[in-house]
């Protein structure tokens, strides 16, 4: 408990090095998937939620709703595999297999990790689409919302103003649960993509039995879930001022 507080998890029994050594090596890449892949979601769901909830019941809202099933259908793993097939038939190319930090060779990181980013995003992607539509249709519904409508305000600033705000914080709870997930949870994304990141080493470490690095990690991965869920209990006040504590 006292290494706790030091950041000192003891010797790893699989390859003899120091703990926070081994996972220092791979959580940078598992942070970066994770962080562009929600940017990828975040950019996606949003947009396409709120044009869902606007044309709702039309074949516009009916093609959203068919792309978050779907993203909710496929399994990431298996659109990685489908991405590599297809850049590897159709350019003769295949994302670099030896993994470079970002601030040494951005083209090389990129090329890299923007393909498991798309695959673990799109699926994110349909989950906050899903949520972005069914909060802001409900918002939609309210009196207030009829009250800006009968004022003259234009659609525009109706949704843009009133709406959405409201409707952002289960978006919000969703987004920030997703990247919590994404931090031990790409442990087939990474083994398709090639990417020692903390979900491939989390397995080798179960398997081969190495317990020191085993409570590591779930310890990690438990002050992760607890840190991001009191960011956006912070985040929660920024877009509603009813929640704010003076």
């Amino acid at each position: 408990m006292t290494g706790l507080f030091t950041l000192d998890f003891g010797i790893s029994m699989w390859t003899g090095r120091p703990v926070i050594d081994e996972i220092s090596a791979r959580l940078g890449l598992s942070m970066q998937v994770a962080v562009m892949a929600t940017i990828l979601a975040t950019f996606i769901s949003i947009p396409l939620g709120t044009i869902s909830a606007i044309f709702k019941d039309t074949w516009i809202d009916h093609l959203i709703r068919v792309f978050a099933i779907a993203g909710l259908a496929v399994p990431s793993f298996w659109l990685g595999m489908i991405i590599i097939l297809a850049l590897l038939l159709n350019f003769d190319w295949i994302p670099p297999l030896t993994y470079l930090p970002i601030y040494e060779d951005p083209w090389h990181n990129l090329s890299q990790l923007i393909w498991p980013a798309l695959a673990v995003g799109y699926r994110y992607s349909a989950v906050a689409t899903r949520m972005t539509r069914s909060t802001i249709v409900e918002v939609l519904q309210e009196d207030y919302i009829r009250t800006a409508r009968a004022k003259g305000v234009f659609e525009r600033l109706v949704v843009a103003r009133h709406a959405m705000r409201n409707a952002m914080l289960p978006v919000i709870t969703v987004i920030g649960l997703e990247f919590a997930f994404l931090i031990g949870g790409l442990v087939v994304t990474e083994q398709v993509f090639n990417l020692n990141g903390i979900g491939k080493l989390f397995v080798e470490t179960v398997t081969r039995g190495d317990f020191t690095m085993v409570q590591a990690l779930v310890m990690l991965i438990a002050a992760l879930f607890i840190l991001i869920n009191f960011a956006v209990d912070l985040l929660y006040a920024a877009f509603d001022p009813r929640v704010r504590y003076h």
